[in-house]
């Protein structure tokens, strides 16, 4: 494994149980952790790389993409409505997709990411249209060298049924749970410092029955893995569940075992007071997607309220069909912001957005092994140069989402650099690129 030693940090923000920031120092990087913390660390062979007028952070963590849609930005028709209607528009021209459609698309959305620091991401495919298996997304993240927790989702109730998306991307129940089957058994590691764990999710309540909610929740527990899915996220998810279930949707969720350390709900941004305390008292975690939510004019989740009360909560990105970027970074600006416009200027400060980018990611994914820069730790690491024209004249470098770059000059991944001076190293991005718009060029047509 590689063994490299980051040489003169200008800032390390560790997040540790301490979040200590230290100044001038040197991470020693050796298979797969973090090993050694101090100034003037001796070479010892290592691969030396400088960070000198540099903030050095945890790798960012996303836990709610839907990495398929970046070929699908910007469609007319969805850029103006609310969200049951955009799924409407954008539901037909995904039912066109195939295999390559999603390992491309797959491959773009992970480049962003990471350009943006991110080392850890999630994903939630819930579609299979034309032979498209959830390991088409894997493998572009074994491609990329992106640490990947896929989600197996699935949609099961179509137009026919009263459902919202085409009878051709909806499957059987049965098949549902046979799939998932297999590919938690092929692909989930569940071991420290594991590059894949497959987690299952059902798109939403409102588009699988209640059995099949309940039969995922079972299958997650017997195999050990994590549950994900979409809640809350509108007033028509809240009118839905009222009118369907005859109950809000947190309650909807306790009902059927949707609940506790193993699951994490995104969005949640009409979460009353009664369910915030549930997903307190439970563990149960929250992936929040501010830009994806203003986008789409559903509105600022209590995510101050969520905190207080102790709710585990992280952030996405969401679908670059709903959010039109894929920048981690950036999002963890937004997050400030929003709770600032809702809150006041005091309610979320820099340092805190990031420790929800950082360590609140980790928590809510079951990766005690990420998240923070500490000796034993997995190498998950971003390093951002700060002398740049983004952070001139900032008095506080490490106040990253008040005045700092937006991309990443280096990014480490179980100890590989998978970023070098703002470019990737493991794919030529330019060449995928161009493949991405043949894609949605044909798409279009």
């Amino acid at each position: 494994m590689a063994h490299t030693l980051i040489r003169r940090a200008e800032t390390l923000l560790t997040m540790d149980d301490n979040r200590r920031e230290l100044t001038g120092v040197d991470i020693r990087l050796r298979d797969g952790q973090v090993v050694e913390i101090g100034p003037d660390l001796p070479l010892n062979g290592a691969t030396q790389v400088l960070a000198e007028g540099c903030v050095v952070t945890p790798g960012l963590i996303n836990t709610h993409h839907h990495l398929y849609q970046t070929l699908t930005r910007a469609v007319p028709g969805g850029q103006d409505a609310l969200l049951f209607g955009w799924l409407q528009t954008l539901y037909p021209i995904w039912a066109r997709f195939g295999p390559e459609e999603m390992r491309v698309s797959a491959l773009v959305g992970l480049a962003e990411l990471a350009l943006s620091g991110c080392t850890l991401t999630s994903d939630h495919l819930y579609l299979y249209p034309n032979g498209s298996k959830l390991e088409d997304t894997i493998h572009a993240a074994t491609e990329i060298g992106m640490r990947f927790q896929p989600t197996r989702g699935a949609m099961s109730i179509g137009e026919s049924d009263g459902g919202l998306p085409p009878d051709s991307v909806v499957e059987a129940e049965a098949d549902i749970l046979e799939d998932c089957i297999r590919v938690v058994d092929a692909f989930h590691d569940p071991s420290e410092g594991s590059m894949v764990r497959v987690g299952l999710a059902p798109c939403s309540p409102f588009s699988v029955s209640r059995e099949l909610m309940r039969d995922a929740a079972l299958l997650a527990r017997d195999k050990g893995v994590m549950l994900h899915t979409h809640l809350a996220e509108n007033e028509e998810d809240i009118a839905y569940s009222l009118e369907n279930f005859g109950c809000r949707p947190g309650q909807y969720a306790q009902e059927l075992g949707w609940v506790g350390s193993d699951v994490w709900h995104a969005h949640c941004v009409k979460l009353d007071g009664s369910e915030i305390e549930l997903f307190s008292q439970t563990g149960t975690g929250v992936a929040h997607c501010p830009c994806s939510n203003c986008r789409l004019g559903s509105g600022i989740a209590p995510v101050r309220k969520m905190r207080d009360a102790g709710v585990n909560v992280a952030l996405g990105v969401d679908g670059s069909a709903s959010n039109d970027a894929g920048n981690l970074i950036a999002e963890a600006r937004q997050a400030m912001l929003l709770q600032r416009v809702a809150n006041g200027a005091d309610a979320m400060s820099a340092r805190e957005a990031l420790e929800i980018a950082t360590r609140g990611g980790a928590q809510v994914l079951g990766r005690d092994d990420c998240g923070q820069i500490a000796v034993g730790k997995r190498a998950d690491i971003a390093i951002w140069d700060v002398r740049g024209v983004e952070s001139a004249g900032s008095w506080d470098k490490a106040a990253l989402l008040l005045a700092g770059p937006t991309t990443v000059r280096d990014l480490f991944v179980e100890g590989r650099q998978i970023v070098r001076d703002g470019h990737l190293t493991s794919i030529d991005l330019h060449t995928v690129v161009q493949h991405q718009q043949r894609l949605a060029t044909n798409l279009m047509s």
